[in-house]
């Protein structure tokens, strides 16, 4: 904080930065609080042999909460897949269309998106109770239907809480709060997984080679990352000159800058959303029904991660929310209309519809190659887990996923704070031309 003499100019940055951090630490300690009537040290061993399962992926977005079984062991990913849904309506059927375009379009689906989570919640948390009542009753103290109305709604108000969590500091903070509380459920897993690492090192079960080829992938990872993370293409935009009140206007050229992904780390979490759902829904079919129970077990014993079937579906996920949410984030219709507006145009490109079409096609050249490296680096820990044998708890924690997610998140973030400062700055710039065209004024 003391080598940026910027920072310490801006009282509100700080007063965001600190609500940002006070909101976080309130994340972390209601991730603390169980649900009641489960043996906490018979659900860690539980989680410690299914820690390579889709449970544990999803126990790593929850900061550890959901092997505590704590009230927050959905987190927000109800809401993440409430959004998805809305998102794939507005795009899909005319009516939500509409309906975001009204001027208030925007509150109302993101109303509806939450009603829609206080549904999800109460789905996935009875189907989590009743999976955790399944292993047995040495994980759940007193089985039956007082266990699962409690945890259900301890669950159910949990997510809403973190839900309102990540609003406030969107809204009062610094950074996408969503965002930022998977990102700090990550962190907090990190100093774990250092000490797993260590332990395993020192107990000779993982090999020196692959200790050295995983701590060797972990800066490899991170450089990657950041280097294309930071890419982007810059289009050249001409403006035309115009005379207003015998001045000339316009004539300079500029660019507009576009990602390489332009979808952030919205894909892995979209993606790592969708497939905790077979975990949920596979956890309803009883023992009596047999034959598809079996089913059910097959399916769900192929979507581990580590497994062939997994690494497909989980890649797969990520180039289409990639390629789905550029199209929310980039709106080549929009822009090309503003330019049109502004007197701008892409040279050798005419404007409107052309510009629009142009604009698609470097979009989705862009997004196919960022899809592809965003895929690749999200399937690194089953890769590791596969031909490494590296154990699930390390390479989930520690893996492409997470480091993608937290190098996101921190260039996002800390872009968000420049912009502020930069804004900051211009403001005293103006404030002081006002009091020099002042005092002349009043010389004069």
């Amino acid at each position: 904080m003391d080598n940026n003499p910027q920072l310490g100019k801006s009282e509100e940055l700080l007063k965001r930065i600190f609500f940002t951090i006070l909101v976080l630490c309130i994340f972390r300690i209601v991730s603390q609080v169980p649900v009641p009537g489960i043996d906490s040290n018979a659900l860690k061993a539980f989680f410690d042999e299914n820690s390579g399962t889709a449970l544990g992926m999803l126990n790593k977005f929850t900061g550890g909460a959901l092997s505590r079984f704590s009230v927050l062991a959905l987190g927000v990913m109800p809401y993440i897949t409430s959004s998805i849904i809305f998102s794939l309506l507005t795009v899909s059927f005319p009516y939500f269309a509409e309906v975001q375009k009204e001027p208030d379009g925007h509150k109302k689906l993101t109303q509806w998106s939450r009603y829609f989570t206080v549904v999800l919640c109460l789905f996935q948390g009875f189907g989590l109770a009743t999976f955790m009542e399944a292993q047995g009753s040495n994980v759940v103290l007193n089985p039956g239907a007082q266990f699962k109305f409690l945890a259900v709604i301890s669950m159910t108000t949990g997510s809403m809480f973190v839900m309102w969590l990540g609003e406030q500091i969107t809204e009062r903070g610094i950074g996408n709060g969503i965002s930022l509380i998977i990102f700090a459920g990550i962190a907090a897993g990190l100093p774990a997984g250092i000490r797993d690492t260590i332990s395993f090192a020192r107990s000779g079960e993982m090999k020196p080679m692959v200790l050295l080829i995983f701590l060797a992938s972990i800066p490899a990872i991170f450089w990657i990352v950041i280097y294309l993370e930071r890419a982007l293409r810059k289009i050249p935009v001409q403006y035309a000159k115009r005379v207003v009140n015998n001045r000339v206007y316009g004539g300079q050229q500029a660019h507009l800058p576009v990602k390489l992904n332009i979808s952030g780390v919205m894909p892995p979490i979209f993606a790592s959303a969708l497939m905790s759902f077979p975990t949920t829904i596979f956890s309803f079919a009883p023992e009596s029904w047999g034959s598809v129970k079996r089913i059910f077990d097959q399916i769900q014993s192929m979507l581990i991660p580590g497994e062939m079937l997994y690494g497909v579906i989980f890649f797969g996920l990520n180039v289409f929310f990639a390629f789905f949410y550029a199209q929310i984030q980039f709106k080549t219709k929009d822009i090309s209309e503003s330019l049109q507006k502004n007197g701008g145009y892409i040279p050798g490109i005419r404007p409107g519809t052309k510009t629009a079409e142009f604009l698609d096609w470097i979009v989705a050249r862009l997004t196919m190659f960022g899809g592809v490296y965003i895929g690749i680096i999200c399937i690194v820990p089953f890769l590791m887990i596969s031909f490494l044998n590296i154990p699930a708890n390390i390479a989930m924690i520690m893996g492409g996923t997470s480091l993608l997610i937290l190098v996101g998140v921190a260039i996002d973030t800390l872009g968000q704070i420049e912009s502020f400062l930069i804004s900051d700055r211009y403001n005293k710039i103006y404030k002081v031309r006002g009091k020099y065209s002042g005092a002349r004024a009043k010389r004069f």
